[in-house]
């Protein structure tokens, strides 16, 4: 059965002639940032908050994993639920969700409570990530997703590269709760946003609605979620603990290393979004070369100062535009009717790699210290890489939006 375009997106030919809706995408941006901030800032406010909570730095760490279970574990069936609610109405009620269950963090003085709220806003993040790439493909023409899309997770950059390195120092300045009171209020402030410029496309009818067996059955879809967990996990495996890294090498300013990596991850994202569209396998393939040699240098020499800033500049470049990558590859491999479907497998693969990195890296630093860190996430990398290498209908040299078959 095929999967034609949903008649809601601009046909390629007509690329040229349209604009980009700059301001939607970037309600859609902001959403994606919330939804990262929301995800990691415990990284960088392990020592504060495991003393505020009475917990060790694991199982702040914890916390992280606690958002992403919740959301591998929703996005599906939650996405299958929310294709039958306008769009914009979907979108409004997760951002909702976002401004309630931060202004619970922020209050809480229990770590079970904490926990039970992470755990809820972790469900509306696993529905937002499943609407936002589907969302940017039906605002513009195919030819131009790679574009839309990497708008879209420029969020992620500006929570890598501003928020999380921002949070943490309004952290030590006054507080981790006013962190998150404050993703609160911009997630109630992104509400009135998205309803003045993100446009209220209808529910979809049955006869549109890709069914999940279908969509996973496409050629392409399971190498790319392969890569996408494989990634997610042996990037946050070190992400998670990079306070003790930077510890254990000598350099205890967390915030500076962390503003290090979310700056780099600038000029992989702008570097990222032309290429998407027109060279995805290659810069692909370069960005996980990338992020494994930055593990090597931090594995071999991160106690001197130079070596660790550099190579994390190096991961944060390549790891800014791999989800863009991932993404772009998976619409392709999907076409536009089956986005959401697609998007919502890739969100449950995503946040389980997040969740089993954080586990797994919690779990390592216990019983080896955080100098082991870096090597567990080179083994994993080095597979994702073959895999891109070898998966040539997966990740194609270029995206065209060509609808395909199931096999």
């Amino acid at each position: 059965m095929a999967l034609t375009p949903s008649p809601t997106i601009a046909r390629p030919q007509a690329a040229a002639t349209v604009k980009l809706p700059l301001l939607g995408l970037l309600a859609l941006s902001a959403a994606a940032f919330t939804d990262v901030m929301t995800d990691l800032l415990p990284a960088g406010l392990l020592p504060q908050m495991g003393a505020a909570l009475h917990v060790s730095e694991a199982e702040i760490g914890y916390l992280v994993s606690a958002f992403a279970i919740a959301s591998a574990a929703a996005a599906i069936p939650v996405t299958a639920l929310l294709r039958r609610v306008p769009r914009r109405a979907a979108l409004e009620a997760a951002l909702v969700g976002f401004a309630v269950f931060d202004t619970v963090t922020a209050a809480s003085s229990s770590y079970l409570l904490t926990f039970a709220a992470r755990l809820l806003v972790g469900v509306m993040g696993g529905a937002l990530w499943s609407m936002l790439a589907g969302y940017a493909a039906r605002m513009v023409p195919a030819a131009r997703r790679g574009r839309a899309i990497a708008i879209v997770l420029a969020g992620i950059t500006l929570a890598l590269c501003v928020g999380v390195p921002a949070g943490t120092a309004l952290a030590d300045a006054v507080g981790w709760r006013a962190s998150f009171a404050l993703l609160a209020a911009l997630a109630l402030l992104l509400v009135g946003w998205v309803r003045w410029k993100v446009p209220a496309f209808p529910r979809e009818r049955a006869a549109d609605q890709a069914r999940l067996r279908m969509v996973a059955r496409l050629p392409g879809i399971r190498s790319v979620l392969l890569v996408t967990a494989l990634l997610l996990t042996a990037h946050q495996a070190v992400y998670t603990y990079i306070a003790p890294v930077a510890a254990q090498a000598g350099f205890g300013r967390t915030s500076m290393v962390l503003l290090v990596f979310g700056a780099a991850t600038v000029a992989g994202i702008w570097i990222t979004g032309p290429l998407a569209d027109r060279q995805l396998r290659s810069t692909l393939c370069a960005a996980l070369a990338l992020i494994a040699a930055a593990m090597l240098g931090i594995g071999l020499a991160a106690a001197i100062p130079a070596v660790l800033l550099t190579a994390v500049a190096g991961w944060g470049a390549a790891f800014g535009g791999a989800p863009t990558l991932l993404q772009a590859a998976l619409i392709d491999a999907s076409g536009a009717v089956g986005a959401d479907i697609a998007t919502s497998m890739q969100t449950t693969v995503y946040n389980v790699g997040i969740a089993t990195g954080s586990l797994a890296g919690g779990l390592v630093l216990d019983r080896s210290g955080p100098g082991a860190l870096p090597w567990v996430t080179i083994v994993l990398v080095a597979v994702a890489l073959a895999t891109v290498a070898s998966s040539r209908s997966a990740f194609p040299a270029s995206t065209g939006g060509k609808p395909r078959k199931a096999g």
